[in-house]
C-alpha cells in the first residue's frame, strides 16, 4: 500500500495509475468519484498512455449540491465522457443525503453520519469510496457481489484507491473493503 505524505489532488496521477493497474490485473471495473469529470478525464488519458482498458463508472454528486439549481458536470463533459464509454451516476450522497437535513435542522448527530466520520478516520477518500460504491450499486451500475476498484480524494482530485465489494445503501454495513491500494496518511509505523 502506498501512503501519501499529504492528502490532495497532487496525488491524482499516481492514485489513478495504481488503481488502473490493479483493476486491469484483477479484471475489475473502476468507480471514480468526480463531480466535474476532471478526474475521469485524467484516468482516460492514463488508460490511453498505458494501453489499458477497464470499465469505468463515474459517480458524481447530486444536482443542487453546491446551491439550488446548480450542476457541477457540464453537458459537454458528460457527452464527451459517455462517448468514451464512461457510465455516469449522479445521486444523493449515500452517507449523508436526507440524514444531513435532519442534523442541520435539529443540530444532532445521527447514525449514518457516525459511520461516515468513522470511515474518515482512514481518510476522506475512504469514506467517499465506500459511499460511491453504494451509490453505484443502488443505480445498478455495478454487479452485485463483485469487487471493484474505487477511487476518491480529499476535496478535488484523487488520493485514495481501494478494492471493495459494495453493498446497497439499505444494507451498507455489508460493504467489504478488501485492499487499500493508496491513501493519504503521512505516518508509517
Amino acid at each position: 500500500m502506498r501512503i501519501f505524505e499529504k492528502a490532495g489532488r497532487e496525488n491524482t496521477a499516481e492514485t489513478l495509475a495504481l488503481a488502473l493497474e490493479a483493476a486491469a490485473e484483477k479484471g475489475l471495473g473502476m468507480l471514480v468519484s468526480s463531480n466535474t469529470g476532471e478526474t475521469v478525464e485524467a484516468l482516460l488519458r492514463i488508460m490511453e498512455e498505458k494501453g489499458l482498458r477497464v470499465p469505468v463508472v463515474m459517480v458524481s454528486q447530486v444536482d443542487g449540491f453546491s446551491a439550488p439549481g446548480t450542476r457541477a458536470l457540464s453537458e459537454e463533459t458528460r457527452e464527451r465522457l459517455e462517448r468514451a464509454g464512461v457510465r455516469i451516476v449522479r445521486a444523493a450522497h449515500a452517507l449523508s443525503g436526507a440524514e444531513r437535513a435532519l442534523s442541520r435542522r435539529f443540530s444532532g448527530v445521527y447514525p449514518v453520519e457516525i459511520a461516515a466520520h468513522t470511515l474518515r478516520m482512514f481518510s476522506q477518500g475512504t469514506k467517499v469510496c465506500v459511499e460511491i460504491g453504494m451509490m453505484a450499486m443502488d443505480a445498478g451500475a455495478v454487479e452485485y457481489g463483485r469487487p471493484v476498484v474505487a477511487v476518491a480524494g480529499t476535496s478535488r482530485g484523487a488520493d485514495t484507491a481501494l478494492i471493495l465489494t459494495p453493498a446497497y445503501t439499505a444494507d451498507f454495513l455489508s460493504t467489504r473493503i478488501h485492499t487499500f491500494l493508496c491513501k493519504p496518511g503521512g505516518y508509517e509505523a
